[in-house]
This record gives structure tokens, sequence and C-alpha cells, in this order.
């Protein structure tokens, strides 16, 4: 059957929320709300997928802690196959508290940031990716992997999140393999040095038969065979916390990629999947299962 799969580290979320204000040095505030998730990145875009129905794997690095153990009870529970990565005995996960306010979040995180390739990783990141229909790309030490997927006709999808070193040059070899790229509006003015969302188009379509921008709460814009395709936000949607928005809006994106719907779909299911989620606190709250991914996607054609 075919699969969609992906390499990243695994993020645990401490969510705060009910909270007036950040409590200073030495001061102790309550919170109203507190919840434990699998927290933003490729994870949360797999476990999305996982609730859509699609076949989902990731390589990963889960250790014997709580987290760990929290983190492969979600993946169970959402559909997605966990290949581990990690052999030592520290807490190989990211650990965010986040406390999220009326008008601004706040994070203090622990761990590495990024997944570790090596000591035989990149052997089993493929061979967990061999076969796969897709499979999600992010800058890293698997570079070579997403080549061979590439060259083997594994369709790939580029998310590269915010870097302060963004420019086609430092991810030349990254664009020039991906099939996809999904930048958001700023991440793609960065990459591309350019002022406008249409410039950004222009200047990825040498890259990409069909480049795409979100635009954050306006949309999503694209082009394809050089016509501009908008498809914009879904109204109802009203933003509480837009942690995980991107990680949810690349789960309805590659959705439609998986069942080879049409480009201008794909687009509005992302919107679907990332406008449901900033519906509420934390990445994976708030989602949409496939029937209802399908009937939204019908009422907003």
């Amino acid at each position: 059957m075919p699969f969609i799969a992906g390499a990243g580290l695994t993020n645990i979320d401490l969510l705060y929320t009910g909270m007036p204000r950040i409590p200073d040095v030495g001061e102790e505030i309550y919170s109203e709300g507190f919840e434990l998730q699998l927290g933003g990145g490729l994870p949360a875009t797999l476990i999305n997928l996982g609730r859509l129905g699609v076949p989902t794997k990731i390589a990963t690095c889960l250790g014997n802690d709580i987290f760990s153990n929290f983190a492969k009870e979600k993946f169970a529970e959402n559909n997605v196959q966990p290949e581990n990565l990690y052999s030592g005995d520290a807490i190989p996960v990211n650990i965010t508290s986040a406390i999220i306010l009326p008008y601004d979040r706040s994070f203090i995180t622990y761990g590495s940031g990024s997944i570790d390739s090596a000591d035989g990783a990149c052997d089993k990141f493929y061979k967990l990716a061999h076969g796969s229909k897709i499979t999600l790309m992010q800058p890293g030490g698997f570079l070579e992997v997403y080549r061979k997927l590439h060259s083997e006709g594994t369709t790939l999808v580029l998310d590269t999140g915010w870097d302060d070193n963004l420019s086609i040059e430092n991810y030349r070899e990254y664009l020039e393999i991906a099939d996809y790229y999904t930048p958001n509006k700023k991440e793609a003015l960065k990459i591309t040095n350019t002022n406008n969302s249409d410039d950004a188009l222009n200047v990825l379509s040498r890259f990409f038969e069909k480049p795409i921008v979100k635009l954050d709460r306006d949309g999503v814009v694209g082009l394809e065979n050089g016509r501009r395709v908008f498809v914009k936000s879904i109204d109802e949607y009203k933003n509480v916390d837009s942690t995980g928005a991107g990680d949810a809006f690349l789960a309805g994106f590659s959705f439609g990629l998986y069942y080879d719907y049409p480009f201008e779909d794909c687009l509005l299911f992302g919107n679907i999947t990332g406008g449901k989620c900033v519906t509420k606190a934390g990445a994976l709250s708030a989602f949409v299962n496939k029937e209802e991914l399908l009937k939204k996607a019908e009422e907003n054609r």
C-alpha cells in the first residue's frame, strides 16, 4: 500500500493557557488550562495525515523516558509507524513549555532541536522511506537519502521552516530535487530575496513547476502552467493559536497529492487542515478527519 514517510525529531509540548501574563523572576502564576501533547514539526504533519487515514511512517529518536513513551502511544493512536534512530539512555525528544497568552506566545525548550543522522540513521531512514509515494523533506543530514528516493520516483515535498540564513544558494541542493516547497510568505521572501509573494513565486518557478507561497491568514497562492492560483482561507476558522498551522497545511496539501487531486484542491485541503488547526491551542488539538475534510472542501470550492 502506498504511504507517506519522513524523518524528524519528536517534539513534546506542555501547554499552559489562561494566564494573564508571564511571571517575572521569583513570581508564580497559576494557569487555568494545561495539556500535554505532541508538538509541531514533521511528526505533527504525519499524525494529521494518519488522522486522515493515510498510511504514514516516521524515522525519529525515541528513548525509554516518560516523554518518549508518551510519543510512542500517540504515534500508535494516530496510525503513524515509527522507526527509532536512537540507542542512548538520555531523553532524545525536544520538550517545550509553551505559554499561550491572548496576544502572544512564549516558549522554553529542552533538546537538540534537530535529528542526528549519524550511526546508521541514513540507512534506517532509507529502508523506512523506500517505496513511499511521498516523502516529506527537512534540511539536515538526510540529503543523500532524499537524492536516492528522488531517483526512484518518490515525490519529495520540502518544508524548510525559518532560518536566518535562508537563501537560494544555501538551500539549492534541496530545491533542485524537491517536487514541491511550501514556504510561508516570510520564508518565501527571505529565500528568494524579494519583496512580494508574486515575485517570490516567479523566482521559485525556476525550481518548481507549481511553486507555492502560504499567505498566513489570507490563504495560499501558487502558479500552475503560468497561471496564478489563489485559494482564500476558510472564513469560519478563527485564530486562537497558530502553533502547528504550517504542519497542518502540509498534511492537507500532501493528502491531496497522495490521492492525485488537482493542484488547486491540494491547496484548498491545506487551507482547511491548517485553518482548523489554529482554532485551539496547540499543534494537534484541532483537526479534521477525511470525511470532514472532503465535505468542507466541497463547501468551499
